[in-house]
């Protein structure tokens, strides 16, 4: 038997070119995963640069590197703040994450991440947390749930859908939760309807969204003057959010203007279009066909700009 591939990174080439990599610079790989963007970025950095890699998965440690300028922090980048003061590192030259989920992730079926296989419905990416997706489907609100599916699965029919999970429950498996909400599905469909049921319910257990927000904030405190973001998503409500904050500064795209009518921002936008995969990526590895790569440039608190 094959060994299984941790994971395979989005938009690789396109990500590290877009960090402007300094030799002596300090980095953030803020979803070490499979630890690809890392080694990417390592093979730029001198002897004196600096990468973390975090990731909240434990599963991840086994990819670790053995590199004196590499660091691997167990945790959630929610926290990065936090781990970059507990390891002593003051001001970073750049941050990457890519926010799809990995394949490790969905090939580990007893993870309950994809309703391919029958498994349990766990779906918690650190396995340490106390609230999986059994949790959620066992004590939300019939209307609650609706909202999860709506809001983040954009499934139109989420009211009928959590009606019929609430008819069924309590579930168990991913087999169960999918023969709940099958009768209600398009055939034509159902594993794209099935795929945004399991993608809400997955933002939900992990708090992806709020994360995400917190790292946005963070990386104006931690990422120097001239330092890159780049941010890798994989559907809509996280690429707005990231698209809203590197023009606005805010994850709700408000816009403060000087004087003059120029939007105050603390960041130069580096990808005026955002950056997709080619043909040739997806073909070599369809899971990357929904990714898009967004750049931007910290240039300081209340910047002017006229990237918009």
């Amino acid at each position: 038997m094959e060994p299984t591939v941790y994971h395979i990174p989005a938009l690789l080439n396109e990500s590290i070119e877009g960090l402007a990599i300094k030799p002596d610079g300090n980095y953030v790989d803020a979803t070490f995963g499979g630890g690809g963007h890392s080694r990417a970025i390592l093979s730029r950095l001198g002897p004196k640069g600096r990468l973390v890699g975090m990731d909240q998965d434990m599963d991840a440690r086994r990819n670790s590197l053995d590199d004196d300028r590499f660091t691997f922090a167990h945790g959630n980048f929610a926290y990065l703040k936090n781990f970059l003061r507990y390891y002593g590192i003051n001001g970073v030259d750049g941050i990457l994450a890519d926010l799809g989920v990995s394949f490790h992730h969905f090939d580990d079926v007893e993870r309950g991440f994809t309703f391919r296989a029958d498994a349990p419905l766990d779906m918690r990416m650190n396995r340490a947390a106390p609230f999986s997706a059994k949790d959620l489907l066992d004590t939300y609100s019939e209307e609650r749930l609706a909202d999860v599916l709506y809001l983040y699965g954009e499934l139109r029919q989420s009211r009928r859908i959590a009606a019929a999970i609430m008819k069924a429950r309590p579930l168990s498996t991913t087999g169960e939760l999918v023969e709940a909400v099958r009768p209600l599905l398009k055939p034509a469909q159902e594993k794209k309807e099935l795929s945004m049921v399991f993608q809400a319910l997955r933002i939900e257990v992990n708090g992806e969204l709020t994360a995400l927000r917190k790292l946005l904030s963070q990386s104006l405190e931690v990422l120097n003057p001239g330092g890159r973001l780049a941010i890798i998503t994989y559907h809509s409500l996280e690429d707005r959010m990231v698209k809203n904050f590197m023009r606005t500064g805010n994850v709700e795209g408000k816009q403060e203007k000087d004087f003059y009518g120029r939007v105050n921002t603390p960041w130069r936008v580096i990808t005026g279009k955002v950056i997709v995969p080619s043909a040739e990526e997806v073909s070599l590895n369809p899971r990357s066909r929904s990714a898009k790569l967004r750049v931007a440039e910290f240039i300081g608190p209340q910047a002017d700009s006229n990237n918009q």
